[in-house]
């Protein structure tokens, strides 16, 4: 996944039918939130921030998690080519780990999504507004 980063985290809010929830920037020591989601529970974006940051001091390079347009959460890795401390074995086995270890936490995220920012409606059919 490895691939210059033509953009920074900031400018990245939406992309390409994407949106941006947060990431972290280990080449400038920066994490940044969507301010869109400010509605989230302060213990989710603290568990988001703490996530972020401890992969890009563990890995290295930049992450974001974005939202797709059908509403999946979806972790992005960008590191330059020349960046040799990047660990590419290490960062798909961080976000294995992360996705099986924080399931609940991304699949919570994925419905708040889909239900508030796309309109869907709830599994048994109320739709919240």
């Amino acid at each position: 996944m490895r691939g210059r980063a033509e953009r920074t985290v900031t400018d990245m809010e939406q992309a390409e039918d994407k949106v941006v929830l947060c990431g972290a920037n280990s080449y400038e020591q920066k994490y940044y939130f969507n301010e869109q989601f400010k509605s989230l529970p302060e213990s989710i974006r603290q568990e988001l921030q703490i996530m972020c940051v401890l992969y890009t001091e563990d890995i290295g390079g930049v992450l974001v998690l974005e939202f797709n347009e059908d509403g999946t959460l979806e972790f992005k890795v960008t590191a330059p080519e020349e960046d040799y401390l990047f660990d590419e074995i290490g960062s798909v086995l961080k976000i294995k780990q992360y996705q099986r270890e924080k399931r609940e936490l991304l699949q919570s995220l994925e419905m708040y999504y889909r239900v508030f920012y796309l309109g869907e409606e709830l599994e048994d059919g109320e739709k919240d507004s």
